[in-house]
């Protein structure tokens, strides 16, 4: 039982963390309309993500057991967990729908396109759960989708959770390459199954450290 509850919060994290863009997205999309439609929109618009996203998710629980496609994927997963901590996103270019449906189709797209990191993650870590898949991103998404504005500014103040997202990316990472039996005894031989989660996880934490610190813009002075 205890597992089952860490597993929980462990997806319930990786999907608020990496759903910041699509907090974003989803207060731009809204913007323009009147309060009540707004509200609306919020509403449906997460209902659609909720059931589309459980929909891909326990699809991508399935193909991850295909031979050398969890290899492929955790490849992937490591460069979505170090992406979140190198990127800086530019949403300029989101439109601010001016009807209610246009707000909705717009929430409910943006979201597809933007998910994909968190299906795979949500997959990867919840090894056949469908269960706790479900309950993960029901109770998630809605935090996010009505708290949009609350959650950027969250993840902007206290970084450290930021981290720890991508920290737990960046383990399951090395959890599911190793999964792969064939193609991991292959390449790591006799080393030690419990060293490659960690060492992608310091991989993950170490890429966003060297941005912040080392490779970070200079400051222009005027």
């Amino acid at each position: 039982m205890l597992d089952w509850f860490i597993l929980f919060l462990q997806i319930m994290l990786i999907n608020i963390v990496l759903s910041g863009d699509n907090a974003v997205v989803i207060a731009l999309a809204s913007k323009n309309l009147p309060l009540h439609q707004r509200k609306q929109a919020i509403w449906w618009g997460a209902f659609g993500a909720i059931a589309l996203r459980v929909v891909l998710t326990v699809i991508a629980v399935y193909i991850l057991k295909v031979p050398f496609i969890q290899a492929l994927g955790s490849v992937l997963l490591l460069w979505i967990a170090i992406k979140l901590l190198i990127d800086e996103e530019d949403h300029s270019n989101v439109k601010q729908a001016a009807t209610l449906g246009k707000a909705v189709s717009t929430i409910i797209l943006a979201d597809f396109v933007m998910s994909l990191d968190n299906v795979l993650a949500i997959a990867a870590k919840a090894k056949g759960e469908v269960g706790v898949i479900i309950l993960g991103i029901g109770l998630s998404i809605p935090i996010i989708v009505w708290g949009s504005t609350l959650v950027v500014n969250l993840l902007k103040r206290y970084p450290i959770f930021v981290y720890l997202g991508a920290g737990i990316l960046g383990y399951t990472a090395g959890e599911m390459f190793i999964a792969d039996e064939k193609l991991a005894t292959r390449l790591l031989g006799d080393i030690s199954h419990y060293v490659l989660p960690i060492v992608t996880t310091l991989i993950v934490l170490a890429s966003g450290v060297l941005k912040k610190w080392v490779f970070r813009p200079r400051q222009r002075h005027t």
